[in-house]
């Protein structure tokens, strides 16, 4: 049996870590969309084996229990005492180590294939509570529609879809490691964002104000390590986008414009700076 399913990149308007747990992992308080750049993920069960193989048409990502898609069948295969193998090819076109959450929306297509081809009737809730065993980004991505984040990650309410814009994002030479960027974080320092401001402007459809209450709590800390990041988003906003900001924990920076016109316009001038960048609009996956 076979199933191809979307896997979407994310971006965070708001991002925000109130605390840190005992634990060591941040709380979260986000506002996360998907956008329709998206990898696609192949999943096919066999009967004769129970390994687990993964393909990708990129020399960039490990293809072993390293890779989230391959440990996302693995939890599931295991928490289900599945013998079947599972197959999983991935087309890439999430660039790697963004900020744009392309490994744990690979994870998250798999757990929801698996979910279908192997009849397990696990609601959304529920895989999201599997996927942040995986990776924090992973419960997000299995729902793939404009939210709020918080908790660990694994709490995740959807909030309706946005009004028309497009979004030009663009993915600076540097990958960034996301634990040693988190490692960083001060709590005594760290300038907190206004996530409520952006959920009411979203609510009430106010691009304007949204826009203006957009930020990354993690942006000045990548951006010590990485000033392309201060570069690429003085340019968005130098050649018209509303706003701009990093997405997670970088690199990639995004600005937001209302009308595509001006989204090409920012798009041609980033060209020369940045060798990936694209121009996106916001999705929802809708099952």
């Amino acid at each position: 049996m076979e199933i191809s399913e979307k896997a979407p990149a994310k971006l965070n308007f708001s991002l925000d870590t109130p605390f840190r747990h005992p634990d060591g992992n941040p709380e979260w308080k986000m506002v996360m969309i998907a956008v329709d750049l998206a990898d696609y993920v192949h999943i096919k069960t066999k009967t004769d084996s129970k390994d687990i193989t993964v393909r990708t048409d990129t020399g960039f990502l490990p293809c072993d229990e390293r890779n989230l898609a391959f440990q996302a069948a693995k939890k599931l295969q295991q928490l289900f005492h599945k013998n079947e193998g599972v197959e999983i090819t991935i087309d890439k076109n999430i660039p790697v180590s963004a900020g744009m959450g392309g490994g744990s929306s690979d994870a998250a297509a798999v757990l929801r294939g698996l979910n279908k081809l192997w009849n397990l009737s696990l609601e959304k809730s529920q895989l999201a509570k599997i996927g942040l065993e995986i990776d924090s980004d992973v419960p997000f991505c299995i729902y793939s529609e404009p939210a709020l984040v918080t908790g660990k990650g694994e709490i995740i309410t959807p909030i309706g879809d946005l009004e028309p814009m497009c979004l030009v994002i663009a993915k600076p030479h540097d990958s960034v490691s996301t634990p040693s960027i988190l490692k960083k974080i001060d709590y005594s320092k760290i300038v907190h964002q206004n996530v409520d401001g952006v959920l009411d402007a979203i609510s009430k459809r106010d691009y304007t104000e949204m826009t203006k209450k957009m930020g990354n709590a993690l942006e000045p800390i990548t951006a010590e390590r990485h000033p392309d990041i201060w570069k690429i988003k003085q340019k968005m906003l130098n050649f018209g986008c509303d706003a701009a900001q990093m997405s997670g924990s970088g690199p990639t920076v995004f600005g937001v414009c209302r009308k595509y016109q001006r989204a090409v316009r920012v798009y041609n001038g980033l060209r020369g700076f940045c060798n990936e960048v694209y121009i996106v609009r916001p999705f929802s996956l809708k099952e």
